[in-house]
């Protein structure tokens, strides 16, 4: 199989752990012998498909591994369980992931956004898991509520309206009425969000991302992404150490997070505070980065000598 005309459906398998049921994207070092092994954590509002473009490119470095997270990419929520979306149930969930996969190995976790605060919160629960990765790195990531740079008025309109959200009826409503294509197509592009996001897009991208757009709501679980937001926006994962450095992927134009509140709570947990480097971005990430073009941005030259290096 050419790589170049690779889709995600050639590398994506059935994943099923602990009862629930999702995908996993697997694609093999690039080097017979290669060493390296990076496992990416998606973020919140995420698909497979959403980051394929990163997984290619960093698979031009190392194997590369992105599972499900429950509730998010049309993976079984833990709801199914019984259990609810807590950061330490997907902290568990990763934990229990890393043991299966990487049994004798080591391995480079990459978290993004509200996968790196998964990671983290996996790294103070289970600190013997230390010793096992070889790198730590952030795509945007963050450690307490007040990285967030959101007013008062619209933090507490986020708080309370997913809060609403986290419950079984108003979930419901919301997943079949809001939700509904139609509705979604009309409305969603007028949001606060949806118009920085899309600023600047028009015609067929527009109608392209739209439609991807369309379909995450679908693939995630309204009530683990209402959840997750009642947590992560009341976040505090200062309260642990843990023992490793790491390295911090920034994004400039970043309209959620103040980049030096991040680094200073990175430096009360980590042993030691790397700033990569600052993504000239116009916004947190896009909707979908679907090629190796859009997503080079991303992996910048001093991650891919790190990646090279002992691979």
């Amino acid at each position: 199989m050419s790589k170049d005309t690779a889709r995600p459906a050639d590398y994506i398998k059935p994943l099923n752990m602990n009862g629930l049921e999702g995908r996993v994207l697997h694609m093999p070092h690039p080097k017979k012998n290669g060493k390296r092994e990076i496992l990416f954590v998606y973020g919140h509002h995420s698909s497979l498909e959403r980051w394929w473009g990163v997984a290619k490119f960093l698979n031009r470095y190392c194997a590369v591994t992105m599972p499900d997270l429950p509730g998010f990419g049309g993976m079984d929520s833990f709801y199914k369980l019984g259990q609810k979306p807590s950061l330490d149930n997907f902290a568990d969930y990763l934990a229990a992931y890393i043991k299966l996969r990487y049994k004798r190995r080591r391995v480079t976790i990459v978290g993004m956004s509200f996968g790196f605060i998964v990671a983290t919160r996996m790294l103070q629960r289970y600190p013997e898991l230390i010793k096992k990765v070889d790198l730590l790195v952030s795509f945007a990531g963050f450690a307490h509520r007040d990285d967030f740079t959101f007013s008062k008025s619209r933090w507490r309109l986020y708080r309370y309206g997913t809060g609403v959200l986290s419950h079984r009826l108003p979930a419901f409503i919301f997943r079949h009425v809001a939700l509904h294509p139609r509705v979604l197509r009309t409305v969603y592009g007028r949001t606060h969000n949806a118009k920085e996001k899309f600023a600047g897009i028009v015609g067929e991208e527009l109608e392209e991302i739209t439609r991807f757009e369309i379909r995450l709501w679908h693939d995630n679980d309204v009530r683990t992404w209402a959840y997750t937001t009642v947590e992560f926006l009341q976040l505090n994962n200062c309260r642990v150490a843990v023992n490793m450095p790491v390295h911090h992927l920034a994004v400039a134009g970043d309209r959620y997070f103040d980049n030096k509140r991040v680094e200073q709570h990175f430096r009360v947990i980590f042993s030691d505070f790397v700033l990569l480097t600052t993504l000239h971005l116009a916004n947190h990430a896009p909707s979908v980065i679907a090629d190796e073009k859009a997503a080079a941005v991303f992996v910048p030259p001093k991650l891919r000598r790190m990646l090279l290096k002992d691979s």
